[in-house]
């Protein structure tokens, strides 16, 4: 009798390792159906989007405390005792010298990177379709837009570091031109650094997710995902890739239009 029963009674971990596994972390090793090398690239942009919100909380702060041009745009001009206005300072575009069009070159990167998203997106889906064909053109095309975002902050750059023609009359009589850590033809010295220093920054991240793109680009010509069975090197490359686009609307929106 007691033989039978025990075997007539279910066991209560056959119950348990029965029931089905709902879409939270139930202590896994994949939570929320994420794999380890996805979840620890979200805890590097969260970490990436503290960095970059003080670095733009900063300028704002500084961009507050110092005074601004009242008066007609018109008639503005570069000074040191006022914050610039930023149509004023990125006006130039390559190929039309002394032409005013204001934030249009910047607008252009803009435009060059959400394009550059787009072609990420559609590299990812083709690793999901695993079309090695597909993922190596939308990698190649990403890979392009991103050299050329980074081509164009550097003529923006050399722009800003050269200056405008007219210059700006300095405490001591002379005329400077352009900007530079210590001295700013276009306003207080801390707008030509945080300029530098914000830009730059996020311009290091492009220079870095383009380096990521091209070692991508080999591994996938090479066959390497191929072997692995799967593209998710290329997805989690992507997530760095649509952060640092998404970063930049934001520097944008402070740095050329606040």
């Amino acid at each position: 009798m007691s033989t039978s029963s025990s075997t007539l009674a279910p066991t209560t971990n056959s119950v348990e390792l029965e029931q089905p596994r709902s879409g939270t972390w139930d202590g896994g090793n994949e939570p929320f159906k994420a794999s380890y090398g996805k979840l620890m690239m979200w805890f590097f942009l969260l970490s990436d989007a503290f960095t970059f919100a003080a670095f733009l909380t900063t300028y704002g702060m500084i961009r507050h405390r110092n005074p601004v041009y009242v008066g007609d745009v018109k008639d503005f001009e570069f000074s040191t005792a006022y914050w610039p206005i930023p149509e004023k300072v990125f006006n130039a575009f390559p190929g039309f010298h002394g032409v005013d069009l204001p934030l249009a070159f910047v607008a252009l990167m803009t435009m060059i990177l959400i394009f550059s998203s787009v072609t990420m997106v559609l590299a990812v889906e083709a690793g999901h379709r695993m079309d090695k064909n597909d993922v190596q053109k939308w990698l190649l095309w990403t890979i392009l837009f991103g050299a050329t975002f980074l081509s164009s902050q550097a003529w923006e750059w050399s722009h800003f570091i050269g200056g405008h023609e007219e210059g700006t009359l300095m405490s001591d009589g002379t005329m400077f031109h352009g900007a530079n850590l210590a001295m700013n033809q276009y306003g207080p010295v801390l707008f030509g650094d945080l300029f530098f220093f914000i830009t730059g920054f996020h311009g290091t991240h492009v220079f870095s997710g383009v380096c990521l793109l091209v070692w991508a680009f080999i591994a996938t010509t090479n066959g390497t995902f191929e072997k692995r069975g799967h593209y998710e090197m290329v997805e989690k490359i992507g997530l760095y890739w649509h952060f640092v686009d998404l970063v930049w609307v934001f520097v944008f929106t402070f740095f050329y239009l606040v």
